[in-house]
């Protein structure tokens, strides 16, 4: 019997782990980061990509507000040149994130996406912070 899940057969096991480890080189989740930053050695830093209005109504602690279209290579600066950044934006229905994403790769940063984003966050039941850092 075929249905949508068994009409193509899944891949090879080798296939697999080539595809899944990949994924793994271009994002990280919301529990990962958590943890991460919890332990006070995130090695990261932590973009929140949106407007600095719903910045300010809620943000995942520690991160900072640089909205997608201010990355610029000038800003960026700050950082040294080996700094690994993570990007979020609202979430799955926002696709902030890798424009952010997109525009660091394109200035020759280390970049990873939070899959999930703002609703992630709150999905895993971590609380967000208020207020301008």
């Amino acid at each position: 019997m075929t249905n949508a899940v068994t009409e193509y057969p899944a891949a090879l096991p080798a296939d697999a782990v080539a595809h899944f480890a990949q994924a793994f080189a271009f994002e990280t989740d919301c529990w990962d980061v958590h943890a991460a930053l919890a332990s006070g050695k995130a090695g990261f830093v932590l973009l929140d990509v949106r407007s600095p209005d719903l910045f300010t109504a809620g943000h995942v602690p520690g991160a900072i507000n640089l909205p997608h279209g201010k990355i610029t290579a000038r800003r960026m600066a700050e950082w040294p040149a080996e700094t690994l950044f993570v990007t979020y934006c609202a979430g799955p229905h926002c696709n902030g994130a890798a424009r952010g994403a997109l525009a660091l790769a394109r200035l020759g940063r280390p970049v990873k996406l939070m899959t999930g984003g703002i609703c992630g966050w709150l999905d895993e039941g971590f609380n967000l912070a208020e207020g301008a850092p």
